[in-house]
This record gives C-alpha cells, sequence and structure tokens, in this order.
C-alpha cells in the first residue's frame, strides 16, 4: 500500500530550527510535483511549500518565503521541509502529498507535530 509518512516535528523555540522528512513508499514518488501542507488548530489545512518532480523548482507562500527551503531526494523517496527563524504562527500539524486537481495521489499520513513555543 503506497502510504507517506512525515517526521521529524517537535517542540522548539522562537527563532529555532527544525528538519521535517516525508517518507514516501512506491516508485511513483519521483515523478510528482510534492507538497508540505500544515494545518494549525481550528484551521484549514493549508498548502506551504511545492517543489517538482526533478526539484528544479520550488513555491512558498510569501510567509515563509527565506525561511523554509523545501528539497527532495528522489533516490530515497523522500523530501524534506527545512525550517528556520521559527514563529508561534508556525505551530501546526505539517503533512506532505501530492497534489493533482482538487485531490491527491496519496492518503494523507498522519503527519508530524510543530510547536513553535517559549
Amino acid at each position: 500500500q503506497v502510504q507517506l509518512v512525515e517526521s521529524g516535528g517537535g517542540l522548539v523555540q522562537p527563532g529555532g530550527s527544525l528538519r521535517l522528512s516525508c517518507a514516501a513508499s512506491g516508485s511513483a514518488f519521483r515523478i510528482y510535483t510534492m507538497g508540505w501542507y500544515r494545518q494549525a488548530p481550528g484551521k484549514q489545512r493549508e498548502l506551504v511549500a511545492t517543489i517538482t518532480s526533478s526539484g528544479g523548482s520550488t513555491n512558498y507562500v510569501d510567509y515563509v518565503k527565506g525561511r523554509f527551503t523545501i528539497s527532495r531526494d528522489n533516490a530515497k523517496n523522500t523530501m524534506y521541509l527545512q525550517m528556520n527563524s521559527l514563529k508561534p504562527e508556525d505551530t501546526a500539524v505539517y503533512s506532505c502529498n501530492a497534489p493533482k486537481s482538487n485531490d491527491y495521489f496519496y492518503s494523507w499520513g498522519q503527519g508530524t507535530q510543530v510547536t513553535v513555543s517559549s
């Protein structure tokens, strides 16, 4: 069964850093544009960053530009999100998936909790 497993979250102080990982099973990972999403309590899931299948192009929402970096290693079927200068408003459950039209190629994983607090 094709699945996504997110890891790397935790509790960090404002200004700190975390590196999230998204491991995908199956061989299709390398052909998909992938994205990192987050969902804060009481809010809808939102797209944070995307990366094309080759890793050659990335996009970010304005409020993480310059702080977050998305990358991928297709040989390892893994995508990453380096998060620096974290703010309390970055607190959320972070998940990954491959967007397509109004749907996603994978079922959602459990995500990984990121809490930014002093």
